[in-house]
């Protein structure tokens, strides 16, 4: 559990069993004393959304129900744990896709009322920042830091759904500096990669085009924002279809579903390295002027894209 006063965590001895379901993934871990992992299975549902493009919120809904209770029982397994060295179970509460977070949080209540546990409901999107405090785990492919992050930090938000700035002062004191007024970041890989006619999800499909392009071949704009550590990418999404647009042909009536097929693959590698460089550096330009006005100890990176 963490403690209250700035900079440290206090170590108590307690096992929380984690439960998150708001988007596409069915995830459920064991975490002890706040900082150590003792497992974590995630089911995820991606190759059903991918001949759609995007996530299907009743394909996700109906994915959870289906694998939820497995994933629980894997996760305690994966443990070593029982019910009855389980103190708590925290589950996702929100932001994300309702018919998915109520699988979640249905769960979560019946087995607290079952195992009689209490129940933290939690934001997914602090939990971001918050797993930069899982220090130690004996499970094999994760390589953490063995310190956990002092206060005040910044914080980079960047996920699907969500692109944020956060800057913390303590637990539960915290500040969102900015945020996007549109399109999440990972939202626009998404449909970037639709424009290009790469494969869902869109982060790994633009960057892994991206690194045979280069990313000075076209010029894409950057938002200027009166807060310096808000974001838009709309404008830069629909610059991207511009330039895919200029590079078929020139026709700006070219609907964005038939472009992938009049361009070729060095023009995709070179639109998806430019739109990456871009988008980055409209992230990483806010980051460095937000560290340099509130000088942070820590500047955490957290999200999932």
């Amino acid at each position: 559990m963490l403690d209250s006063r700035p900079g440290w965590c206090e170590t108590w001895e307690v096992k929380i069993l984690g439960i998150e379901t708001s988007c596409d993934e069915t995830a459920a871990a064991v975490v002890e004393d706040g900082q150590d992992m003792l497992s974590n299975v995630i089911s995820s549902s991606v190759d059903l959304h991918t001949a759609y493009g995007g996530v299907v919120p009743e394909i996700a809904a109906r994915s959870h129900i289906e694998v939820i209770i497995p994933v629980i029982e894997q996760a305690l397994a994966d443990a070593k744990t029982s019910w009855d060295d389980i103190d708590a179970i925290a589950v996702t509460q929100g932001p994300g896709l309702i018919g998915s977070l109520l699988i979640g949080v249905l769960t979560a209540r019946t087995l607290a009322i079952a195992k009689n546990k209490p129940l933290y409901p939690i934001n997914h999107v602090l939990a971001h920042s918050y797993a930069n405090f899982i220090t130690s785990t004996s499970l094999p492919g994760y390589q953490l830091s063995s310190r956990a992050p002092g206060f005040p930090f910044l914080s980079l938000i960047v996920s699907g759904g969500h692109s944020q700035i956060m800057l913390y002062d303590s637990h539960n004191n915290y500040n969102i500096l900015g945020q996007t007024r549109d399109d999440a970041v990972g939202e626009a890989f998404d449909k970037v990669a639709k424009i290009l006619g790469l494969p869902y999800p869109g982060g790994p499909s633009v960057d892994k085009t991206a690194a045979n392009g280069d990313p000075t071949t076209v010029t894409l704009p950057k938002s200027k924002l009166d807060n310096p550590y808000e974001f838009s990418f709309s404008g830069l999404k629909t610059a991207v279809l511009r330039a895919a647009q200029e590079m078929a042909g020139k026709d700006y009536t070219l609907p964005s579903f038939e472009l992938p097929a009049l361009l070729t693959d060095g023009q995709k590698a070179d639109l998806a390295a430019s739109f990456q460089k871009t988008a980055c550096e409209t992230l990483a330009d806010a980051m460095v002027k937000a560290e340099a006005e509130y000088k942070p100890k820590f500047v955490l990176l957290a999200g999932g894209v």
